[in-house]
């Protein structure tokens, strides 16, 4: 078993019983991708988006998003219309019969990876709504000029639709579209991103995109046209070649380089008032420069896909230190009134991988020995993979379990057991050490905040599933497993505390407590009843509002959080510490919760309650015997083989209550 230490490398367990099998919504989710996968692996279109929506991750997200819009409960129905739904407007390939023969050529060469805001022009028309944040991956099918104007209007079609809608032409593109050699021009492909949308309801009878500023033109080096227009025009300057005082002069530069990386979105300036986005570009001499986008320009890296080439004609040369840029370097570059840009989109490699053995010795239903056919099928699936060897394991069709895990893997997700939690305290970044456990073994997860604990209360014996973890390998051998907080695509959701849990039976077993194990680290859902409550074990503790552990008052007067390690005087709530019985027909134990599950059972909240005499708080307490409620209840005791670091709640009590919910 993988201590707590600095390491994270994942140990196989090979004595410890598990009950996964008893585990509700891991059987649900395997019914689910049965009912889908058989579909797409019977489509001759070969499924859509790369077999993402038959990914297991896919299934359970879909699920869990549909659990926390309906915290009242989920039917079985509510959930499969909802993923059959989402799955077919994923997947949906535009199979009209007027699809424009540019688009059907173009789809037989599409290999990009989708962009991660990408909308369909048929969203757009079945919605009548676009968000200036989405991008669209066009095809412009015609370049029309309307009747007694010079106004450009763009006929465009995606690889997904079979609708087409009209774009009004910004004016700082028709230079390049109004010639005979035009480089806009019948069958080019084009990114765009924050358009508005003219409804037809406004008069003009039909959906029309507005003029935006933001449209990116895509290259393809393998078309003589394109290359010579890239050798003739940005290849032969470097950013080394770059030059102040011939910027002051008025010279301007045409550039061609790799996106290296690509900032989030961060507030800038005294009132940190401004939007900034910084984008890192390499070029062929390996001279490294920041590409920064301001205010509305931000969104311009929304179509920006690290290891895509961008050609960057008439740039915004800026003299950093003069700018106040908090840069190292003394040039950086903007998208200026004059800049246009260029999109050589990288192509993202596959590497065919076989199926884990995991899915072979732990039951996945489509390698189940009784369908040999579908075995075949999916015995080696084909994942995205980067320049730098990296695996992405997005749309990996089955569960993947730690003793999985290995080197150069990215966008993987995670199903298990919380068995150990802690602050990294030699660092001065919010960084905490998770270590989750699953049939297979544990691992430690770094995650990485931007500030501080933001996902609310965890604790041990809780279920989880998280998404986004990147596996690398490193100088010591061994194995790190890291997670950041504002990567696309990573999530952390606690399913022991998902409300919708208790009242979702298609999600569930209902157990009796004698069926409560130390040797499970499953959720229990159970129906009891509350013993008598004694008045000695409710007490009024302080706790951390953001992380929902308890605090204590240092010796020098400061109040501090026993997780986070961080003073929070101004971030305490008070809250319930409750110890009490809880009874069934098969058996009685002794369990505890706190804050809201505790002022769930006790229907009154704290405040309300210590206002009241002490002998009528102990009436009050007396009144509650025998009351009945649905309860989720985890196996809370530290383990032996995990050093304690947290000094958390009072672990002499094995049994956790985290979610409470009146039988009426």
């Amino acid at each position: 078993m993988a201590s707590s230490s600095s390491h994270s490398q994942p140990v196989l367990i090979h004595d410890q019983q598990f009950a996964e099998s008893d585990d509700a919504f891991l059987e649900f989710v395997d019914y689910a991708v049965t009912l889908v996968a058989p579909q797409e692996l019977n489509d001759p279109d070969g499924g859509g988006e790369d077999g993402e929506a038959t990914s297991w991750s896919w299934i359970v997200c879909r699920i869990l998003k549909t659990c926390i819009g309906y915290s009242s409960g989920v039917t079985a129905a509510i959930l499969l219309s909802d993923i059959f739904q989402a799955w077919n407007e994923q997947r949906r390939i535009g199979a009209s019969r007027r699809r424009a023969g540019a688009i059907d050529l173009l789809r037989k060469k599409y290999r990009r990876s989708r962009l991660q805001d990408t909308v369909a022009i048929d969203s757009i028309y079945e919605k009548n709504f676009l968000s200036t944040n989405s991008v669209l991956e066009v095809v412009v099918l015609d370049v029309v000029t309307l009747p007694g104007t010079n106004i450009y209007v763009l006929k465009l079609g995606d690889h997904w639709s079979s609708n087409t809608i009209d774009l009004y032409l910004h004016r700082r593109y028709y230079d390049i579209v109004q010639c005979d050699y035009g480089i806009l021009k019948k069958g080019r492909e084009i990114f765009l991103t924050g358009c508005c949308l003219r409804s037809a309801s406004e008069g003009s009878g039909c959906l029309r995109l507005l003029p935006t500023e933001y449209l990116v033109i895509l290259l393809d080096e393998d078309a003589d046209e394109d290359a010579m227009l890239l050798g003739a025009q940005f290849c032969s300057e470097t950013f080394s070649s770059i030059s102040l005082d011939a910027v002051n002069n008025g010279a301007s530069y045409s550039f061609y380089a790799r996106i290296e990386s690509v900032g989030s979105p961060e507030d800038h300036g005294q009132c940190h008032s401004v939007k900034r986005r910084e984008v890192t570009l390499v070029d062929n001499d390996g001279v490294k420069i920041k590409f920064f986008l301001w205010g509305d320009q931000v969104i311009l890296a929304n179509v920006f896909s690290v290891g895509s080439m961008l050609a960057l004609d008439k740039p915004f040369v800026a003299n950093a230190v003069d700018s106040n840029m908090e840069t190292s370097e003394q040039i950086c570059l903007e998208y200026g009134s004059a800049t246009q840009l260029y999109l050589v989109p990288f192509i993202q490699h596959k590497e065919q991988l076989f199926v884990a053995p995991t899915q072979n010795r732990l039951g996945s239903r489509l390698l189940g020995p009784k369908d040999q056919t579908q075995d075949l099928k999916v015995s080696q699936v084909a994942l995205p993979c980067d320049s730098q060897g990296s695996v992405d394991f997005r749309n990996y069709p089955f569960r993947m379990f730690v003793a999985d895990l290995h080197d150069k893997m990215t966008s993987v997700s995670l199903y298990g057991v919380v068995v150990d939690m802690f602050r990294e305290t030699n660092t001065t970044e919010a960084v905490f050490s998770l270590t989750i456990e699953d049939a297979t073994g544990a691992v430690v997860v770094k995650l990485h905040f931007v500030q501080s604990w933001s996902l609310g209360r965890l604790s041990i014996g809780h279920t989880i599933y998280i998404t986004g973890l990147t596996c690398s390998m490193k100088k010591q051998k061994q194995l790190e497993l890291t997670w950041f907080e504002k990567e696309v695509g990573a999530s952390l959701i606690d399913l022991s505390g998902l409300p919708a849990m208790l009242n979702s039976s298609c999600l569930h077993k209902l157990s009796y407590l004698s069926d409560l194990s130390c040797q499970s680290n499953i959720t229990y859902i159970c129906s009891v009843r509350l013993g008598e409550i004694d008045y000695h074990h409710l007490t009024s503790r302080f706790f951390h509002a953001v992380c929902g552990q308890l605090v204590n008052e240092r010796s020098n007067g400061f109040v501090m959080c026993n997780f986070c390690h961080c003073t929070c005087e101004d971030e305490m709530i008070r809250a319930f510490h409750l110890e009490l019985t809880l009874s069934d027909e098969t058996d009685s134990i002794f369990a505890w919760c706190i804050g809201q599950t505790a002022a769930e059972l006790l229907q009154i909240s704290t405040d309300e309650f210590f206002e009241l005499p002490e002998d009528e708080q102990s009436m009050y307490l007396f009144t509650l015997k025998d009351e009945k409620f649905m309860v989720a209840i985890v196996n809370s005791k530290k383990r032996t083989d995990v050093i304690d670091h947290s000094s958390q709640e009072d672990d002499s009590l094995q049994w956790e209550i985290v979610r409470a919910l009146k039988n009426e």
